[in-house]
């Protein structure tokens, strides 16, 4: 209080300073009326009969030379003693106005300080009223306002009794310390004041962050988390988890989409001659060695044949497995949090390592889904991994698949009525015919032995109408996103010439929805909207409410879109040729994987845009050499993993991103990575001068016979003294010197990851 009782003094002396005398009625233009101290009646004379001289305005702080000089004068002419002055000055109001007094030198005592402080305390007063005191506790008496009344009048009365003449006081507008030590008595003796008072202490200071409303200081993340990684990094991830928890449990469902069961009569095994088209051309994978973090590496080089895969390792558990060509779309299928089911996990491999399409046009051809089951996927134990079955289809390449998010999962003991079969999941599936289709799949249990087989769809999403229902019309579909709430009735997909459709899965419109004669259904969009110049690379959902989308395009435009308003974007941001964005669930933007062909030097790598709500610049996740492929992010874990052309998959624990993310440090501790893989030479005749060198071909068949695959694993159960770690020393020293080889083929590169959610 005594701060604020200097500044305020401080303020009330220049108010004070800058007031002239108040004018006489009868004459505008002369000086105040005069009185004598103790005198009833104004006078105009002294008692000699001469005629004081009149004040006349100084500058502020001294008087004037003529003012001295007519004082002087005054003082001669028998007049030992002036008389005091009182002039009459307002202090703000009428009620508050006060007659102040002359000091025996002549000069108008201003009480500026106490001033201050009857004026601090008034208001004090005013803004202690509008909170209410906190309840009485048992056995104190509740205040009386008559007595808080006189208590304060008597204060007031007591100031103005001790206030005295001394012109060392008067010559500082500064409150003494006798003073201030006398108001802190004083208000501290009155005991409803500072009752009222302190519970309003303790709310500003929790509104400020330095203190909480009960008083307490908001707990800092100091110290290491039981993993090894700094609180502060964990701190967010505690965080995510439990919101991730709780809106899980608002928006997703239990058991949806009923009528779309898989039946038995609708599914074909297909012999060995006719599966024939469908399979990948290799079979048997590239020459690969697996280096484990912490184990001493034997040297050895597998080979898996296709559809094959390695046993679990017997410390780490991590599972490998080939699946005949190099992998372009792959995603998860949902089981219910908790359960003890088993894992699969859907893909799709182009039929050839050296085959090339034009996403100009539209082709068809076969193609094979494959899913593969991986066991529960325990801490302590697992399985090795084996396909489940495969589905043959006649719509092209794939280019994106997603299944269902929520409600479309049932246990497989579910007893069903021949020829009903328990599903196991929705996967819908961008071909590149331009058509996007829906799978009802049935858990592996339930079909036959055979691993190839033949399925009739659930429905055919097309664009267009039925009376103009071209596929070519809006070329390949490329991306696919499905409405992440109950009753997740839409799906969105992005296609070749920048067009956005979103389909009602549940609409009984005859114009949106035809039965064909096999029994399946052929629906149209709802809402088509020309989204980008070109064809739309990746899609997304927002997590946390179903009315915004996010959009990237080939066009180098990332675009947020409210659905309920689709003649404009939300935001739109052109930087770099994205690749792939995830949007994870607490946030108010989206992590981006780029192309380096338009990137500034040192901005490649992943970033953080906000849709713009925030305005918060971008932040950089991780710098990368080389052009991200892929990236897939994690709810629960505050973390995107992304995998590179260098052939490096990287994860990164994001910071809270609800609050500006540009004062985050040592963002580098964030990041860390899970495996490298390296191509090299088969034969030590491939280096030179110590130096490993590869051959520069872009054939497959030739850069196998001479080159093998290293796999470099980083340990991940425990990141204890990670920095100084090798992985991640290695990581750096990428980030800062990698070279990166464009004129070979890239067999190390990283084309798709999933994390399972």
């Amino acid at each position: 209080h005594s701060e604020e009782g200097v500044e305020a003094t401080k303020s009330q002396k220049k108010t004070v300073r800058n007031q002239k005398p108040k004018s006489s009625p009868s004459d505008p233009n002369g000086p105040a009326p005069v009185e004598t101290e103790g005198c009833g009646e104004p006078s105009r004379t002294s008692e000699n009969g001469s005629v004081p001289p009149p004040k006349a305005p100084g500058k502020r702080g001294r008087k004037s030379k003529t003012e001295m000089l007519l004082l002087k004068l005054s003082q001669d002419l028998e007049c030992p003693t002036p008389e005091p002055i009182c002039v009459q000055k307002m202090l703000g109001s009428s009620e508050a106005a006060e007659s102040l007094e002359t000091t025996p030198g002549g000069r108008p005592k201003r009480r500026a300080a106490k001033v201050a402080l009857l004026y601090l305390q008034e208001l004090a007063e005013e803004l202690t009223s509008v909170y209410q005191p906190p309840a009485p506790t048992e056995g104190a008496q509740e205040p009386d306002p008559e007595r808080i009344q006189k208590k304060r009048r008597s204060r007031r009365r007591k100031e103005e009794e001790t206030d005295s003449d001394d012109p060392a006081r008067d010559a500082d507008f500064v409150p003494s310390k006798e003073v201030l030590l006398q108001a802190e008595e004083e208000e501290g003796s009155d005991a409803p004041l500072s009752e009222v008072s302190e519970p309003e202490l303790e709310v500003v200071r929790g509104h400020g962050g330095r203190m909480s409303s009960s008083g307490r200081s908001k707990p800092q993340c100091r110290g290491l988390a039981p993993n090894g990684f700094h609180n502060s990094i964990m701190a967010p991830v505690e965080k995510c988890s439990s919101l991730t928890c709780s809106l899980r449990d608002q928006k997703y469902s239990q058991w949806e989409f009923p009528d779309w069961i898989p039946l038995a009569h609708k599914w074909t095994c297909l012999s060995e001659s006719e599966a024939a088209p469908y399979l990948p051309a290799e079979e048997k994978s590239p020459l690969f060695s697996i280096q484990r973090e912490g184990i001493e590496d034997d040297g050895v080089l597998y080979r898996v044949n296709r559809f094959n895969s390695l046993q679990p390792h017997e410390e780490r558990l991590d599972v490998s497995f080939f699946v005949g060509g190099p992998v372009w779309a792959m995603e998860w299928c949902p089981s219910p949090e908790g359960s003890a089911a088993s894992q699969y996990v859907a893909l799709y491999c182009h039929g050839s390592m050296e085959e090339t399409h034009s996403v100009a046009g539209l082709h068809g051809g076969p193609a094979l889904l494959q899913l593969w089951g991986l066991g529960t996927l325990q801490q302590d134990s697992a399985d090795k991994a084996g396909l489940a079955y495969a589905v043959a289809a006649d719509h092209g390449c794939v280019w994106d698949m997603k299944f269902c998010p929520s409600g479309a999962w049932e246990p497989p003991t579910t007893a069903r009525k021949h020829p009903q079969m328990s599903r196991l999941g929705l996967l819908a599936v961008a071909f590149s015919d331009g058509k996007v289709v829906l799978y009802s799949l049935p858990h592996p249990g339930a079909l036959q032995r055979s691993k190839r087989t033949q399925v009739q769809c659930i429905a055919t999403l097309q664009v267009g109408s039925i009376q103009a229902g071209n596929a070519s019309e809006c070329g390949q579909c490329f991306s696919l996103s499905w409405m992440p709430c109950k009753p997740h009735h839409h799906l969105a997909a992005g296609f070749y010439d920048g067009t956005v459709a979103v389909w009602n899965l549940l609409t009984k419109s005859l114009l949106q929805c035809v039965r064909q004669p096999d029994g399946s259904l052929k629906l149209y969009p709802f809402r088509c909207f020309l989204a980008h110049d070109h064809a739309v690379r990746s899609i997304e959902w927002c997590k946390a409410d179903s009315n915004f989308l996010v959009t990237a395009g080939s066009d180098r435009k990332i675009k947020f879109w409210d659905l309920r308003r689709l003649y404009e974007p939300i935001n739109s941001i052109k930087r770099f040729l994205s690749t792939e964005v995830a949007w994870l669930l607490p946030y108010n933007g989206v992590t981006v994987a780029q192309d380096n062909c338009y990137a500034s030097y040192g901005l490649c790598g992943i970033h953080y845009i906000d849709a713009g709500y925030l305005g918060f610049k971008a932040y950089f996740v991780a710098p990368r050499k080389g052009t991200v492929w892929s990236i897939s992010g994690s709810d629960w874990l505050n973390t995107v993993a992304a995998g590179d052309i260098t052939g490096e998959l990287v994860a990164a624990v994001l910071p809270d991103l609800a609050v500006n993310p540009l004062n985050v440090k040592r963002s580098s501790d964030r990041r860390f990575p899970v495996y490298k893989a390296d191509l090299l030479p088969c034969s030590p005749a491939g280096s030179e001068g110590g130096e490993q060198v590869l051959p520069k071909t872009r054939l497959y068949s030739e850069m196998v016979t001479k080159s093998y695959i290293r796999f470099r694993d980083t340990d991940l159960r425990s990141f204890k003294n990670f920095p100084s770690r090798e992985p991640m020393r290695r990581m750096h020293t990428q980030e800062v010197k990698a070279e990166l080889s464009l004129d070979r083929l890239q067999l190390e590169s990283l084309h798709k990851v999933r994390g399972l959610c």
